[in-house]
């Protein structure tokens, strides 16, 4: 289906919903953007969450059993330019570049996502347990709802265990050693890191509820040990 008229949000996030990517949140852009198209509208688009059926969409896909490289970024682009073409609209995505489209400033702009100490961003009812894979560029200037200006989960956090449970202290309010978890990760107490996913990212707190499922876990661990050399 192509748009012919003026496009609603709704409309929007169901087509999205539909192509197996959930919304996560909209913003509207300005010149210092520097968008192709100089779109009116752009919609953040990703997973919310361990029980998000994009998640299941992508594990059910030829890509994640074709046994290449970049599965994840190969579904995304995908099923992400068809349901651009579909709609008429532009498509940017995270792993295009350089340069980098800054993701995760836009997720602070739409609202709802803050910094969190162990690097990647909070959210107040998924916690660490979200991801934006693409955003659509939509020419018309769309309503948008109140933005989600709800405080960041991690002000309220006193012990901040995302930074004392890794087993080889990679993170710290320092930043975050690389080289050390992926050692970690080779080395022979790697196995059960792998198994379990991040122990950091597990022990916080918020929104235990929308954890990823032992699958996602794996496959993310894997992936960013490939990615450094595993």
């Amino acid at each position: 289906m192509r748009y012919t008229g003026p496009m609603d949000l709704a409309d929007l996030h169901a087509a999205a919903r539909a192509a197996g990517l959930d919304p996560r949140g909209a913003f509207h852009p300005d010149d210092s953007d520097a968008l192709p198209g100089a779109p009116g509208t752009v919609l953040l688009l990703g997973f919310a969450g361990g029980n998000s059926k994009a998640w299941a969409a992508f594990a059910a896909a030829p890509e994640r059993a074709d046994g290449a490289d970049h599965a994840l970024d190969r579904w995304t682009r995908r099923v992400g330019d068809a349901l651009a073409a579909a709609l008429g609209v532009g498509i940017v995505y995270p792993f295009d570049g350089p340069p980098w489209w800054p993701f995760q400033r836009w997720a602070i702009r739409a609202g709802g996502a803050h910094p969190s100490p162990m690097g990647p961003l909070i959210h107040p009812d998924l916690g660490l347990w979200h991801a934006y894979r693409a955003a659509l560029l939509v020419p018309a200037r769309l309503a948008l709802p109140p933005r989600d200006d709800r405080p960041s989960p991690c002000a309220t956090c006193a012990d901040t265990p995302c930074l004392t449970t890794c087993p080889v202290g990679a993170l710290s309010g320092d930043g975050y050693d690389v080289p050390a978890c992926a050692a970690h990760l080779r080395g022979p107490d790697g196995p059960a890191c792998l198994e379990a996913g991040c122990l950091a990212r597990a022990a916080c707190p918020v929104a235990a509820a929308h954890r990823y499922g032992a699958d996602q876990r794996r496959f993310h661990m894997e992936a960013f040990l490939r990615s450094h050399g595993g």
